[in-house]
């Protein structure tokens, strides 16, 4: 017996400190408060007044302008919230574009802009073609592509020529419009007599 007591009490001290390091931890943990994880809602956390936001191109030359009377910044999505906004797109080689809205949300890491309420897309004119209009409730703006599109109900207005159509492709680099389906189109004969190079926006392809 006198052999066995001292691994005893060392056992009986070594199971002593196990339970008083479970107790010290577990007292820790509940004498710290910890938060839990910060859940991420659509909910902005951040935002400005006035503001302007310039993307670039590769070689460092401004390509797309953003800016507007107030944005909101939502984290969950990464997206922001422009009210009064103004997009303009001014890539080298190809007409100047500016689009107005209502409110504009763009996304994708600025990759997509969708433009509600009073959506408007104006193309400068340039030394070939007069200058384009298109208006709808919503367009979506892809700057990095210098493409526009709606599938909802659109005026197009061109020199003195207007179509109404629901559903609008409209590509920048290629001068090319789409309208999916046309219900009136007026084009007048000035527009006429200037060509196919520079004919007015049609229902299938046009290059206006």
């Amino acid at each position: 017996m006198k052999d066995r007591l001292p691994t005893l009490i060392a056992i009986m001290l070594l199971l002593a400190l196990v339970a008083g390091t479970w107790w010290a931890a577990d007292y820790t943990q509940r004498s710290i408060p910890i938060e839990a994880a910060r859940r991420l809602t659509h909910e902005p956390d951040s935002w400005a007044e006035r503001f302007v936001m310039l993307r670039t191109d590769a070689q460092g030359v401004a390509a797309n302008r953003m800016e507007g009377d107030h944005m909101l910044h939502f984290p969950d999505d990464d997206s922001y919230e422009v009210t009064r906004a103004r997009a303009v797109g001014q890539r080298a080689g190809t007409p100047v574009t500016v689009g107005t809205s209502d409110i504009a949300i763009m996304d994708q890491d600025g990759q997509r802009i969708t433009m509600r309420g009073n959506a408007k897309l104006h193309r400068a004119a340039d030394a070939e073609r007069e200058a384009m209009d298109v208006s709808s409730e919503e367009l979506i703006l892809l700057p990095d592509d210098n493409r526009a599109y709606t599938d909802l109900p659109a005026k197009v207005v061109h020199g003195k020529s207007v179509m109404h159509g629901t559903g609008m492709q409209y590509d920048n680099n290629t001068r090319q419009l789409r309208v999916l389906s046309a219900s009136d189109v007026k084009i007048s004969s000035q527009d006429t007599q200037q060509g196919r190079r520079d004919r007015p926006p049609q229902a299938s392809d046009a290059k206006p």
